[in-house]
């Protein structure tokens, strides 16, 4: 199991021992339990704990800095929306490929659509786009197919 499975269990484990569903830790404490770097803790916070995925995250940076993992239930179209809302005017593949993943884990959109959503945003699908407008054509295509299945 690697460092991202440990900390992301250890939140998890945290979130369901919570008696309201929010858990609130530090961010150096977590960092020195596992002997890793601030940015590996933020990677989990933006690839496990996402709101496709059903939580909202709040953080404070700095010394007292911490981290508030809330778990919320939303419906499908509001999911949906926001996701829409904060994909922004750039995505890269990867970025692209994990809100997918996300949305299709979270029940939002079918495999199949998921599936062929990421194959029209590749670099592959996109080789005629000039590579400094890729991500943002990528953005563009995203929203409006997510548009369509809102």
């Amino acid at each position: 199991m690697g460092i991202s499975d440990l900390i992301a269990s250890f939140l998890q484990d945290g979130l369901e021992t919570s008696e309201n569903g929010v858990l609130e830790v530090q961010r150096s404490d977590l960092a020195q339990r596992f002997n890793c770097v601030p940015s590996q803790i933020n990677y989990v916070m933006s690839t496990r704990f996402s709101p496709e995925r059903g939580y909202i995250v709040e953080s404070r940076r700095g010394g007292n800095g911490y981290i508030r993992i809330t778990r919320v239930q939303v419906d499908r179209q509001t999911l949906m929306m926001h996701v829409i809302n904060s994909l922004g005017g750039r995505v890269d593949l990867p970025s692209a490929r994990a809100i997918l993943s996300n949305l299709v884990h979270a029940g939002a959109l079918s495999e199949a659509v998921g599936n062929a959503l990421l194959a029209a945003v590749t670099d592959k699908a996109l080789a005629v786009v000039p590579r400094d407008l890729r991500d943002s054509v990528r953005a563009d295509i995203m929203k409006q197919v997510l548009i369509l299945q809102a």
